[in-house]
């Protein structure tokens, strides 16, 4: 079994591979990031492209062979639903929310192979509730909407962390839906105080990349305070 597990692997790193080019400094220095260090804090508003570049670097770092599983959670909340309310399996009640993710995933890996990963759960959607207990090896965990976490919540799912694993928190701090965008911020402060090395990549608003006109609204919005 694990004969074929790694010869699975293997075909998969070497069945395609891609560049990405960043369209800005801010960019770049979110890739390198992730490359460098095990956790990586990315913030900013809408079209900035984090989630754009996360996910990018997380399928082209699984198609090395180095990682076994690609795991995708963020938090439950600004959709006024929990996630209980929606029908189907875990899966099919994640899958609107993480869309965006999954939809950069399937560009970069195929839409076939990305569907035969997730058929054999090397890419899964976990929810925060059932976060604990769970041991992340030799995999690359994304986390959208980081923004809405409690300080215990992200304790829950850093602390799921294991040898030779990457974990990516994206959102936009200023757009909690709530009211504890602070935390993410108060993460990184308390890791910094505790040497524990981990780089927060800050896009602004001039680091909008996905069309003029949503940087014209982002902007606008930021402006009027909402």
């Amino acid at each position: 079994m694990k004969r074929n597990q790694k010869q699975q692997r293997e075909r998969v790193s070497q069945d395609r591979s891609f560049h990405i080019q960043p369209k800005n400094k801010t960019q770049q220095l979110l890739l390198d990031a992730i490359s460098e260090y095990a956790i990586t804090v990315a913030l900013g508003p809408a079209g900035t492209g984090k989630t754009f570049i996360s996910a990018s670097k997380v399928a082209q770092l699984f198609l090395t062979g180095k990682y076994d599983s690609i795991i995708l959670s963020r938090a439950n909340v600004g959709v006024g639903t929990s996630l209980g309310m929606f029908p189907g399996t875990v899966e099919e009640k994640l899958a609107p929310w993480l869309m965006p993710v999954t939809s950069v995933l399937t560009r970069q890996l195929g839409a076939a192979k990305y569907e035969y990963l997730f058929a054999k759960k090397a890419i899964q959607m976990v929810p925060l509730e059932v976060i604990r207990g769970r041991s992340f090896e030799r995999s690359l965990v994304l986390v959208e909407e980081a923004q809405n976490f409690t300080m215990e919540e992200l304790k829950a799912i850093t602390t799921r962390m294991g040898e030779d694993s990457k974990m990516i928190l994206s959102g936009d701090a200023s757009q909690s839906d709530v009211g504890s965008g602070s935390a993410i911020m108060r993460f990184v402060d308390i890791c910094d105080r505790n040497d524990i090395e981990i780089p927060i990549i800050e896009f602004g608003l001039d680091d909008v990349v996905r069309s003029d006109i949503c940087g014209q609204l982002v902007k606008m919005f930021y402006r009027e305070g909402i």
